[in-house]
């Protein structure tokens, strides 16, 4: 079907779609009714699904123009008949005999190979995009994004071709070859002794011991699983078999380094070279690179059973291509914990020097190929739950006496169960309707809730449009992107009478426009105190959608015109922002701001900061940190009252200056919204991602109106949160709203001894309103074993996610912290952890050698990488480095590791064979040595794509991939184009592929050699030598110093 929108007029290259990137992504909204009202503005609407994938996440808005027919099975009511049903409900009489949720076994095709490559170049457009007034008709705003195709994260998503669901019913037996998540390792290893210099023997005493002290305020931690890093790497690839049935477990890799000490551990060991009676051996570093560790691609689809023989098994890599089956445990998506077994006592924690905390993404992508989540009505008395703890039902409630009480998992109190709820217990002593009922065999559910979670009547979906009109705006072309952006997305709203929209415009004054049907044009009405603001015509500024489509388009398109010759360059930002929370306080809703300059009057008015920072280098040094903290607390109080009337506050930074990011920012981080920077702004190739990113925030999986809390089992509790909420109850995630990007950050502590062989318990509860304005409540609970070996820890070590948590907390540090004191305390937090390893689960091997736990062995790297990073080195501007600790604050796990250690393919060889296996071809170390002036690459880290021409570079190759001859033709301002040749098509579908993987549009730039651009392509080689980091090989020997130092 065609898109609502035809194209819009002006000179566009052919091949150019910009609307792709949405197109994929704009499906994946929460709950559409059976019934939708019918489409405001008549026309129909796009049928591609969600991320080219036939079944959407059940709470996912259905796709637009194929609504939902009869509600999946599986999902029932308890209580009362309801007349209409929301989606993935059905109506079930109550009692043990039910209908089964699962399909039947053997659902499972019978084979699934590897991830085939998605469909070409996306056919579905909503129209081309209109060139900013003042910018060049012909200027092309960007290849083609995302379309009918999707966006896929991390690897996650393969094409309708790999389309699978999982089978049901009872786990399936082991098959042959698969070892148990905890078993014994392989039983060869492989061996790999790199020759390292060893520390200088009187060197070791003039070295002082890493600081005990951190700067994070939990215990010290550590990093991810045997099978975690960067970009679904694994230790061994582990392709998916035709299987009769899922396996039940992940695979443990095999071994990275030297034979294990202890039978059920893998490490990898690294052996300096030493001369006779143990001194050094002299010359160059005698390291073969090549046997370092390093991150290992595989596009392998990878199948995990969250429980199998009633244990967990370990999450596979973040990163990776993986399809979940939930059979008790949540799916790794929604809920990551640091380590995959819990420590029974403080004592074993804190030897270990790792951290224990969960990364929560409660609304994250599931898999299209993962059944939905059932969504379970329990009709008014509403869902089963502990009457101590609050704690919800889930399948590790133990139901005893015959099912008439039950004993909560969480803390330990025992119930009586609710009379309509009793079922007797089989044989096993479970429920005998167990398997029947999500709640009691799915680790994720979704409760409709009742009336006593509502404080009110569900919000209404408010949209509040909040557009900078000021000199430089106009000038730059952003006004005009945002407006084109804005018009083109408007028929993405959902639809029907609950859906309300606004504008307003600013400059030194305040512009609200009131779009009520009866007045034959839009109506401008002037705010010009923005010291004391206040909204005129509350009523008339935000108008239902369907009564005002007409007018919006007609303003959208006038409001570039209107203010063509715009002379004030005055931006009141704060006020117009405050003005618009005045219109938006009776509802509640999404504001969605456009800013292009420093705020400079009224309400929240901020000085350029940066300037009077440089003014005295040595006060800049010193004081640095202070220009990331907030100005003042005006905006915070602000920010505060917009999060208590439920107001979610974006900000589309579309700036060429200083905007003080530290302070605007507080806005978006305590309303649960997010910061958006386009920095220097290009309206020629900044436009296209400025509209691909408003239209994946409006369409993407939402809720409104949230609360989040994390309950655990007896023994331990929750610690901090941490993220872009608001703090009010310490207990209390409040989220004015949430989307399937935002993940929060929970840090636990042990306050009991647990007990060895038992399983601890951890559920997130999230109640949130859908965008159609359904109260529901997602619970998710997952169990993890108790242990008293140390050994154990670091063998079920998720890396990603304690990288990822290393990787928040040191961001939280940066604006109170000297620089250098954080990269110390990140590096020995690095050093603390290997060393207990290396004292207390490797003692036998050799005191020259470097030994790694298999699970983290790639900590070093993602350790230097962080201390190398942007927001760790003094140079670079203020903004970059504020916008990089907004960016990490609510980044989830599978896109922490690219952020920090990016991703470099070789592309000026793509026509090679060995690029065959996989559309991306496999990545090479970040080193300059690897970067042939012959060549041209790739880097990108899921928000930026930087592509480098060499000096040498083939001037065939580079005009076939991107339409220049030389090197000298490198333009400042690129747009790809897909030219008529083989390796074009290629490179345009590799970045295609790496905008599905990360949920983003990227930002490309060209770079090269002896230039800014050079240097900002060099300064991602985290392996080489800068001035504030070592090479990584010698990195590697500086951290064995200090471990040989510690066990001196």
């Amino acid at each position: 079907m065609t898109a609502p929108r035809g194209p819009r007029p002006g000179n566009v290259p052919p091949n150019h779609n910009p609307n792709a990137l949405a197109d994929g992504m704009q499906h994946l909204q929460i709950n559409r009714p059976n019934h939708p009202p019918t489409n405001p503005t008549g026309g129909p609407r796009p049928s591609a699904t969600p991320f080219g994938q036939p079944q959407a996440p059940s709470f996912a808005r259905d796709l637009p123009a194929n609504r939902p027919g009869p509600p999946p099975p599986g999902a029932f009511q308890r209580g009362p008949p309801q007349t209409t049903l929301p989606p993935n409900i059905v109506s079930r009489p109550i009692g043990p005999e039910s209908p089964a949720i699962r399909p039947p076994p053997g659902a499972l095709p019978s084979a699934l190979g590897p991830r085939a490559r998605p469909p070409g170049p996306f056919a579905a457009s909503t129209g081309a995009l209109l060139p900013p007034s003042g910018v060049s008709s012909s200027a092309s705003n960007g290849p083609p994004g995302l379309g009918p195709g999707t966006m896929q994260g991390g690897l996650r998503f393969p094409p309708p071709s790999n389309t699978m669901r999982p089978p049901a019913g009872a786990p399936p037996s082991q098959p042959p070859g698969i070892r148990p998540p905890f078993g014994s390792p392989p039983a060869s290893t492989t061996s790999v002794t790199a020759q390292l210099p060893p520390p200088f023997p009187g060197s070791t005493h003039n070295m002082s011991p890493p600081s005990s002290s951190s700067p994070f305020a939990s215990p010290a931690q550590a990093m991810p699983p045997p099978m975690g890093a960067p970009y679904g790497m694994q230790t061994q690839p582990r392709q998916v078999a035709p299987p009769s049935a899922v396996p039940g477990s992940m695979q443990p890799p095999m071994m990275f380094g030297m034979t294990s000490p202890h039978p059920n551990q893998a490490e990898a060991a690294i052996t300096p070279s030493m001369g006779h009676a143990g001194s050094v051996l002299t010359g160059q570093s005698r390291v073969d690179s090549s046997q370092i560790p390093r991150p290992i691609p595989n596009s392998a689809v990878i199948l995990h059973e969250t429980r199998q023989g009633n244990k967990a098994n370990p999450p596979p890599p973040a990163t990776s291509d993986y399809i979940v089956w939930d059979t008790g445990n949540c799916s790794p998506r929604y809920m990551r914990c640091t380590i995959n077994q819990i420590p029974c006592t403080v004592d074993l924690l804190t030897t270990s020097a790792m951290q224990l905390a969960l990364l929560v993404q409660p609304l994250a992508l599931p898999h299209p190929s993962e059944q939905p989540i059932q969504v379970v009505d329990f009709g008014e008395s509403g869902p089963v739950r502990c009457s101590r703890c609050k704690g919800y039902i889930n399948p590790f409630m133990k139901f005893i006496d015959q099912g008439r009480r039950f004993i909560c998992n969480l803390c330990g109190y025992t119930d009586e169960t609710p009379r309509d709820y009793h079922c007797n217990l089989g044989p096993d002593g479970r429920r005998r309707d167990a398997d029947e009922r999500p709640e009691l065999c799915r680790g994720t559910v979704e409760f409709v809730a009742t009336k006593e979670y509502m404080l009110r009547d569900p919000m209404p979906a408010v949209y509040f449009f909040l557009i900078d009109v000021s000199m430089n705006a106009i000038q730059t072309g952003a006004t005009a992107a945002a407006c084109s952006a804005i018009s083109q997305v408007i028929s993405d709203l959902p639809e029907g009478p609950r859906t309300f929209v606004g504008i307003a415009t600013f400059d030194s004054t305040i512009h609200f426009y009131n779009l009520k049907r009866a007045l034959q044009q839009p109506l401008m009405l002037i705010v010009p105190d923005v010291q004391d603001v206040y909204t005129p015509l509350q009523n008339d500024v935000i108008v239902q959608l369907s009564e005002c489509c007409q007018h919006l388009e007609l303003l959208l398109e006038n409001i570039p015109t209107m203010f063509e010759h715009n002379r004030i360059a005055d931006s009141a930002f704060g006020a117009a922002v405050k003005a618009a929370f005045l219109a938006m306080k009776n509802t509640g809703g999404k504001l969605l701001v456009f800013q292009s300059v420093l705020p400079s009057i009224g309400v929240g008015a901020l000085s350029a900061r940066e300037a009077e920072g440089r003014s005295s280098v040595s006060a800049a040094e010193k004081e640095a940190h202070k220009l990331l903290q907030p100005a003042d607390k005006t905006l915070k109080t602000m920010a505060i009252d917009f999060a208590e009337y439920q107001v979610c506050v974006d900000v589309f930074l579309t700036t060429q200056s200083y905007v003080d990011i530290a302070s605007i920012s507080v806005i978006p981080k305590t309303t649960g919204g997010q910061v958006y920077y386009y920095f220097p702004f290009s309206a020629i190739s900044d436009t296209a991602k400025l509209y691909n990113d408003l239209r994946w925030n409006i369409t993407r999986p939402q809720g409104l109106e949230a609360v989040m809390r994390v309950r655990c089992s007896q023994g331990l509790q929750v610690h901090e949160y941490s993220g872009n909420y608001c703090k009010r109850v310490p207990s209390d995630v409040d989220l004015p709203a949430i989307d399937c990007d935002k993940t929060i950050m929970v840090t636990l502590k042990l306050d009991d001894k647990l007990q060895d062989g038992s399983e601890c318990s951890f559920q997130c509860a999230l109640l949130y309103t859908t965008i159609y304005g359904q109260r529901r409540i997602r619970v998710s609970t997952f169990s993890l074993p108790c242990t008293t070996m140390l050994s154990d820890l670091f063998k079920s070590a998720d890396l990603d996610t304690q990288f990822a948590c290393i990787l928040k907390q040191a961001a939280s540090e940066v604006p109170t912290a000297p620089l250098p004191q954080i990269r110390e305390h990140v590096t020995n937090h690095c050093i603390n952890i290997l060393y207990s390893y290396r004292k207390f689960c490797a003692t036998v091997s050799s005191s020259g050698q470097l030994i790694l736990p298999e699970a983290l062995k790639l900590l070093p790297l993602c350790t230097l990488a962080l201390v190398k990073g942007t927001g760790l080195r003094t140079d670079g501007q203020i903004d970059n480095r504020s916008f990089w600790i907004n960016y990490v604050s609510s980044l989830s796990v599978s896109l922490a590791g690219p952020w920090v250690l990016p991703r470099l393919i070789a592309i000026h060889n793509l026509n090679t064979k060995e690029n065959e296996e996989s559309l991306i071809p496999p990545p090479i170390p970040l080193s300059s040595e690897q970067i042939s002036d012959n060549g041209i690459y790739l880097l990108e880290n899921g928000e930026d794509c930087l592509i480098y021409v060499g000096n040498s570079a083939d001037p065939g190759v580079m005009h076939q991939l991107l339409g220049i001859s030389s090197v000298q033709e490198v333009p400042a301002q690129f747009v790809l184009q897909q030219h008529d040749n083989p390796l074009s098509k290629k490179l345009n579908d590799i970045i295609n592929d790496i905008r599905r993987q990360r949920c983003n549009y990227l930002r490309l730039k060209l770079c090269k050699k002896g230039d800014s651009s050079g240097m900002l392509f060099f300064s991602n080689m985290v392996e080489d030598k800068t001035s504030i980091g070592l090479p990584y090989v010698e990195f590697l020997v500086h951290i064995h110093r200090h471990i040989q130092s510690k066990m001196a």
